[in-house]
């Protein structure tokens, strides 16, 4: 006859104990009460286990039990279909967003650098692991990835936003092709759909009639020196801020005027070789004496070990009264503009930039790094500094090239 607790709770005798249909208790000699579904599929007899009474009880078992035979009825097997499940939540209990992601950010390491590693795990770990990263990759909706991304766009990090997005979508994509999900939810996540338009405002970049005043301001700089040569150094060589920053002692070869920066700290991940001018070399001279026992060759003042932070230029700019209206980086836009103007070879002054050739034809038999030519243009550059900062020089001829 059909249990009720109240004999479910005095059964004494160890064995089966039927409720009807399939459904019973084995009451082991412990006094253990384990739940058990009967039933028969593809002509054999099979076991079904629901857990242990009274944990599981009476009208739980039974639910269980209805919703089994259901699946029986259908075609299915339950004990098939619960194995499926069990390994289905295995599988998203190891495969949640912040592990997932993880494992795509290692796998792009040999890409990236390190403070490009930094960056893109900081803001992960700030705008997403927070309320998603516990969460397994295929239970979160493509509108709780977009109200976290709005929630940075509303803090006025646009940039940002759309920066933390397309990781969110590299990481789906990545964990689709790695068999760590079956499907992309977030392939319709377009961030012109997403996000609000937006003026794409370029970096402030100095003007060339700017420029006497600017050099009177960096000679009579009285901040840390480390930021100042750091920043002279930068100029000379039209080099990006985060490469600069980097340098290493390893990299220099002073007698050669050269500074070979290797591929896994360049922006396009191929090795660059900077000429250095006489100018460059003496700030390098300089720095020797503050920095020439470490690695790093313009270390942070407070941490000898780590570089000059990523702001630290453009805060010594703001301070010199070029908060808005220049950037560090904009010292490359300066020397292309100046260098275009007084007419070299549009082709060296872009191997000198680092910059990648869009054409990829051109870009497979266009491979001359120019570099005498660049020897020549780098020399001209930091003597045509000199001349600005002297105020009496308007443009410089070009040497022959």
């Amino acid at each position: 006859m059909p249990f009720t607790d109240a004999n479910l709770r005095n059964l004494t005798k160890p064995g089966r104990h039927f409720d009807g249909g399939g459904l019973y208790v084995e009451l082991t000699e412990a006094g253990g009460k384990y739940w058990r579904l009967k039933y028969r599929y593809g002509g054999k007899e099979k076991l079904l286990a629901f857990g242990v009474y009274p944990g599981v009880t009476l009208r739980d078992a039974r639910e269980l039990a209805t919703k089994a035979r259901k699946v029986l009825k259908d075609g299915g097997d339950p004990g098939e279909l619960r194995r499926t499940e069990k390994a289905k939540a295995v599988h998203e209990s190891v495969n949640t967003l912040e592990a997932v992601a993880g494992d795509w950010m290692t796998h792009q390491a040999a890409r990236w650098g390190a403070e490009t590693a930094g960056r893109i795990r900081a803001s992960l770990e700030a705008d997403i692991f927070k309320p998603l990263g516990s969460r397994p990759l295929a239970s979160i909706k493509p509108g709780e990835i977009m109200e976290a991304v709005k929630k940075v766009e509303a803090r006025g990090a646009a940039d940002q936003a759309g920066r933390v997005l397309q990781r969110v979508k590299a990481v789906y994509r990545w964990a689709v092709i790695h068999e760590r999900i079956e499907v992309n939810p977030m392939l319709d996540l377009v961030p012109s759909e997403v996000l609000k338009p937006r003026i794409v405002q370029h970096r402030a970049a100095m003007t060339d009639k700017e420029l006497p005043g600017f050099l009177a301001k960096l000679a009579a700089y009285e901040g840390d020196p480390h930021t100042l040569h750091g920043l002279r150094f930068m100029i000379l060589t039209a080099t990006r801020p985060g490469e600069t920053r980097g340098a290493l002692w390893a990299e220099m070869d002073l007698d050669a005027a050269l500074w070979v920066i290797p591929a896994e700290r360049m922006k396009m991940r191929t090795e660059h070789r900077v000429p250095l001018s006489s100018q460059a070399v003496a700030v390098l001279r300089t720095m020797q004496t503050l920095s020439g026992g470490g690695a790093l060759v313009f270390p942070s003042p407070v941490y000898r070990s780590k570089p000059l932070s990523e702001n630290t230029f453009n805060s010594a700019l703001a301070r010199m009264g070029y908060k808005y209206t220049a950037t560090a980086h904009g010292f490359r836009a300066l020397f292309s503009t100046v260098a275009n103007e007084c007419g070299w070879n549009p082709d060296v002054i872009e191997r000198q930039l680092a910059h990648k050739e869009q054409n990829e034809i051109r870009a497979a038999y266009h491979r001359s790094t120019y570099l005498a030519d660049r020897e020549r243009l780098m020399q001209w550059w930091a003597d045509y500094l000199d001349g600005r900062k002297a105020g009496n020089v308007v443009k410089m001829p070009q040497r022959a090239a």
